[in-house]
């Protein structure tokens, strides 16, 4: 995962998405090269040089500003998540020196507390994940409700892992499809905020080497946050739940995230989590 690379690649994936339809910008005809805008053409969006952005889409990031950054996020009509996702490539790639300390890896919560505390909710399945998706903590309900994934012998138990190279996943999602293409993208975010992680990149190589799929859609290089949505799973032993989740940050253990599932009251997937 080198950033300078990662950066450019970043930046053409994007531009690649848009067209002067969607930018406004005229169409003087002619054949196009490349799909989506030009360099020339993002440049006169952000406000800044073609000179300036064609150096900085190839890796040169010396003196960037804010300013900068906003402008051509604009110009790529970039979300939250892409916009954080390139402020994270560019700090990595002005980065010449010894990479910083690495923090403590977080396999296990350090806190006694947060187990005690996941515990205690014991009518909602929770779920404790560290940026590489690996099962840092669950809560009884919580293991029970990815007991699938719990079956697999290697530690640390990873969902991305978990979805991509066991085939029971594709019966347990049943939105296996989309699954895919949000834990890549939860993927590439992580590589961005952490790109001296290298359990990160031995799980991203062997995914790469052992699914096809996950090097297709590495390649793509979008990113995205993991804060709330809905999980429809199939339970080998209930049958089918929709689940909504929220995805909080645990500010007393920096790069930890907790996932709380829950059902509508009285809805069947309510009903089927007091089974479990």
């Amino acid at each position: 995962m080198d950033q300078q690379d990662d950066l450019t690649q970043f930046l053409v994936s994007r531009r690649a998405k848009l067209n002067l339809q969607r930018t406004g910008l005229p169409d003087f005809g002619g054949r196009r090269r490349v799909p989506g805008l030009r360099r020339e053409e993002v440049a006169l969006l952000a406000g800044i040089s073609s000179e300036y952005y064609k150096r900085l889409e190839r890796g040169n990031v010396k003196g960037v500003s804010g300013p900068v950054i906003n402008g051509i996020s604009r110009a790529l009509q970039l979300d939250d998540a892409e916009h954080s996702h390139l402020e994270a490539l560019i700090r990595s790639a002005t980065i010449r020196a010894r990479p910083p300390r690495r923090r403590p890896e977080r396999t296990v919560p350090s806190d006694p507390v947060l187990q005690q505390t996941i515990d205690a909710m014991s009518t909602v399945p929770v779920f404790v994940q560290n940026g590489r998706l690996d099962a840092v903590a669950t809560n009884r309900l919580g293991r029970a409700l990815f007991s699938e994934m719990f079956m697999d012998d290697q530690i640390p138990v990873n969902a991305a892992r978990f979805l991509f190279l066991e085939p029971k996943a594709r019966t347990f999602y049943r939105d296996w499809d989309a699954n895919t293409h949000q834990i890549v993208a939860l993927l590439r975010a992580e590589a961005g905020r952490s790109p001296y992680d290298q359990q990160l990149r031995e799980l991203v190589d062997e995914l790469s080497f052992r699914s096809d799929l996950f090097h297709e859609l590495w390649g793509s290089h979008d990113v995205r946050e993991h804060r709330t949505g809905l999980k429809s799973v199939h339970h080998p032993s209930v049958g089918d739940l929709d689940l909504s989740y929220l995805a909080m940050d645990l500010t007393s253990e920096p790069g930890l995230q907790m996932l709380v599932f829950s059902a509508e009251p009285d809805s069947n997937t309510y009903l089927r989590l007091q089974q479990l």
